[in-house]
């Protein structure tokens, strides 16, 4: 079903046993992580927490957090209005199965058509509850002096302190004008190089064909009406900037939080470029997203947002260095230079929602994020590689470090087809590490998938390096975004693949035996 708000969803995880209150008082600055930590890490996810008493510097926020909302495979159904991802992905499946596609292109655009066709095409409204309350600012002067760099991570190393807690302020406070400064943004761990958005949802347009782009890229808080805006060269809203600094003209950009939680999602979904990730949203929800135009850009969020912050990026303006960041590799990412966000206007609910995640070492919620868009989207690998039973990405791989594949293998060398094929989609050729097994693996059990690459495999003849594109994040590569990849082969061999014994047999017991203990104890 769709959710009218965060805080529906919130409801219907309350109802379900999945959500936990948190009525004391605590800071946005490190503490809300720390909770939220220990809660992520629990078996199975943990529950989501409702933090209604954040504090900014000592103030207690109208704006509850809630974070850990979609970090179980409960919850992550749930957002998506079903009773498992598994059952969304297999209905989006059997849609694309009725019309076989010739070919990958075929395949995009009967995705585009599947997505069209149920009641997933956004509308456009004159009003949302996410314009409530609406406060503009009015347009800084251009910068053209460069912006200082950030200090070393030496220096912020040695800036870590245990600083005495505050006390909050329990006095009732006067409505404030939202700014960046009193939402209660987290400064998640202690390097962090300060405040993050970390569930932005960031709305772009391709200057040349209007396309609409839905993207989630962390921000970083400057000032109150500044911020770095963190999307990777290889990410579709890079590639919308790069055309407006190619033009000299300023662009419009726009970020919502909260609203219904398929919007989440639907931004972290490996959606082809140019394919709008609102009819994602709108098929998922059964029912169109209503979108309403921001009060001073050209763009459209959704109308059920929970809390709007508009503005601008201006190409003839420098870079500035954003960051470090506790990354969900687990390590620090380090300072780098990015476009500035210049905010115009911040609307929102008169009872928004703040919503909020954390990343560092896995498992986190984004494990649940990831494998539910695995799962959604396996049928569209599936229909270009037909020999492929299934996919996981361990929690381990911080996403696509490491992926497991599994294939009905039929002929020699397939493995390696499977290989080069996965590493030409989309987001899968951040893939540092491929292994593939045969179809009786079970892949979500990382134990059974390392018995048998250990078992199955000749490191020299199995084992397949390649370079091509990294993720900008990953700190261990020589250049940033370049790097080398290892696929392994740890199917059973079929003559053709240079191996010249007989395969011997997996044990395994009786079946009618196995059947009369089993009976017996």
């Amino acid at each position: 079903m769709p959710f009218d708000s965060y805080r529906h969803f919130l409801d219907a995880l309350e109802r379900a046993g999945e959500l936990t209150r948190i009525t004391q008082p605590l800071a946005t600055e490190l503490e809300i992580t720390e909770l939220a930590d220990l809660e992520m890490k629990k078996p199975g996810g943990g529950k989501a927490l409702l933090i209604e008493q954040p504090t900014v510097n000592g103030v207690i926020s109208p704006f509850p957090v809630a974070i850990n909302t979609l970090g179980s495979h409960k919850r992550m159904a749930l957002s998506l209005g079903v009773a498992s991802v598994d059952a969304a992905a297999a209905e989006l499946g059997a849609l694309m199965r009725a019309k076989p596609p010739t070919g990958f292109k075929e395949t995009l655009r009967l995705l585009g058509t599947a997505l069209d066709l149920r009641h997933a095409k956004p509308k456009l409204v004159t009003s949302g509850p996410c314009q409530e309350v609406i406060h503009k600012f009015s347009a800084p002067p251009t910068r053209t002096a460069p912006w200082p760099p950030a200090p070393p991570i030496s220096n912020l190393q040695s800036q870590i302190s245990n600083p005495a807690p505050q006390t909050p302020d329990p006095r009732p406070q006067p409505p404030a004008p939202p700014t960046l400064l009193n939402l209660p943004i987290l400064k998640c761990w202690p390097l962090d190089g300060g405040r993050f958005l970390t569930l932005p949802c960031v709305v772009t347009k391709d200057p040349d064909t209007g396309d609409r782009n839905l993207g989630m890229y962390r921000i970083q808080i400057y000032d109150d009406r500044t911020t770095g805006m963190h999307w990777q060269l290889q990410k579709v809203g890079a590639r919308h900037g790069r055309r407006y600094y190619e033009t000299g003209t300023r662009m419009p950009v726009s970020i919502f939080l909260g609203g219904d939680p398929v919007f989440t999602f639907a931004a972290t979904a490996p959606l082809p470029d140019g394919l709008d990730e609102f009819l994602l949203a709108g098929y998922l929800r059964k029912k169109s997203v209503e979108l309403v135009k921001c009060q001073t850009n050209d763009l459209e969020v959704p109308a059920n947002s929970d809390i709007v912050i508009e503005g601008y990026i201006d190409p003839l303006e420098p870079l500035r260095d954003e960051g470090p960041f506790g990354d969900h590799t687990g390590y620090y990412t380090l300072p780098e230079p990015y476009p500035v966000f210049h905010i115009t206007a911040i609307t929102h609910r008169g009872d928004a929602v703040y919503p909020a995640t954390i990343v560092g070492i896995p498992p986190m919620e984004d494990f649940y994020i990831g494998g539910a868009s695995v799962k959604l989207f396996l049928p569209i690998f599936k229909m270009n590689f037909p020999e492929i039973v299934d996919i996981a990405l361990p929690a381990e791989g911080v996403f696509h470090n490491l992926v497991f594949v599994s294939i009905k293998k039929t002929y020699p060398m397939q493995a390696y087809k499977i290989m080069h094929g996965l590493w030409g989609m989309g987001q899968m050729m951040f893939t540092k590490y491929l292994i593939v097994v045969d179809a009786d693996v079970n892949v979500h059990n990382t134990s059974e998938v390392l018995f048998h690459l250990c078992a199955n495999t000749d490191p020299q003849r199995d084992s397949l390096f390649t370079k091509g594109p990294s993720d900008v994040l990953d700190h261990a590569t020589s250049e940033i975004a370049t790097g080398s990849k290892l696929g392994i082969d740890a199917t059973k061999k079929l003559p053709g693949e240079s191996f010249h014994r007989p395969w011997p047999p997996l044990i395994q017991m009786d079946a009618a035996v196995k059947a009369k203990v089993e009976k017996l104890f």
